[in-house]
């Protein structure tokens, strides 16, 4: 759920290798967590193969519908990398070598440069580029589309230079009320009643079980630092109230 009027963005996350099995996401992870600190909410994520017009028809729906889309993957230098012809596809625009990335890998590699290296120099028309600090050529954006390498090491590097192109909302801030020996049964009309008198927050329930026992943490989200705390208040007194006893903790969510 999107707390509040927020700024809202989309992770699109291409790679046969992802829905195989074979490699395990954590790029999705890493984004919502740094756009979240620059006040915009990840909304919606996707994973698509390397298909072209899937990858297409996803990113003109994400990208018409959001404030800001994310792609990861598929801009290396194998047949099967296509990201960068998808996503010029998808603006209606070529694909050009640009002379920057062409320079840097003349730096690295002297005259050397092969006909796969090339097409990592290959960025839409109208993109501009997204450093990349780790290692290779750099990543791009046109539009409201930042184009990111998929390796998590070298997305994670190319976020520090998406950071100061978005226009957020103020960030999200939350707090937990956990619960122990109730299960979501017993706490599910309490924390109902409190989620509809405050429509602009987000209110969850994520259960717990351990060898120490079960219980529930009930998140509190939202853009207002007051009325999450005063929320959190209200919510602990209508667990006492319904006989379950909650224990308000800040920042562990």
């Amino acid at each position: 759920m999107a707390v509040g009027e927020g700024v809202l963005a989309a992770v699109l996350i291409i790679g046969d290798e992802i829905l195989s099995g074979r490699t395990q996401d954590t790029n999705l992870r890493d984004i919502a967590q740094y756009f979240g600190a620059h006040g915009v909410d990840i909304a919606e994520a996707r994973v698509v193969g390397d298909i072209e017009d899937e990858i297409v028809a996803a990113l003109n729906h994400l990208r018409e519908r959001y404030a800001y889309v994310v792609t990861t993957g598929g801009i290396g230098p194998t047949h099967d990398d296509i990201t960068a012809d998808c996503v010029a596809k998808a603006f209606g625009v070529g694909l050009y070598e640009h002379p920057e990335i062409i320079a840097m890998m003349t730096q690295r590699w002297g005259g050397e440069i092969t006909p796969a290296r090339r097409r990592m120099a290959r960025v839409p028309e109208g993109g501009t580029l997204v450093k990349n600090p780790v290692n290779g050529p750099p990543g791009f954006q046109i539009g409201n589309v930042f184009t990111l390498a998929g390796v998590p090491q070298v997305m994670r590097g190319m976020l520090e230079d998406v950071g100061h192109r978005l226009a957020g909302a103020a960030v999200v801030v939350s707090r937990t009320v956990r619960v122990e020996g109730s299960g979501e049964g017993v706490i599910a009309a309490p924390l109902e009643a409190v989620a509809k008198a405050h429509p602009k927050l987000s209110l969850g329930s994520y259960p717990f079980f351990g060898p120490d026992g079960y219980g529930s943490s009930l998140v509190i989200r939202g853009r207002d630092p007051v009325e999450v705390d005063a929320t959190a208040l209200e919510l602990t007194e209508a667990l006492l109230a319904a006989g379950v006893a909650g224990q308000a903790v800040q920042d562990l969510s």
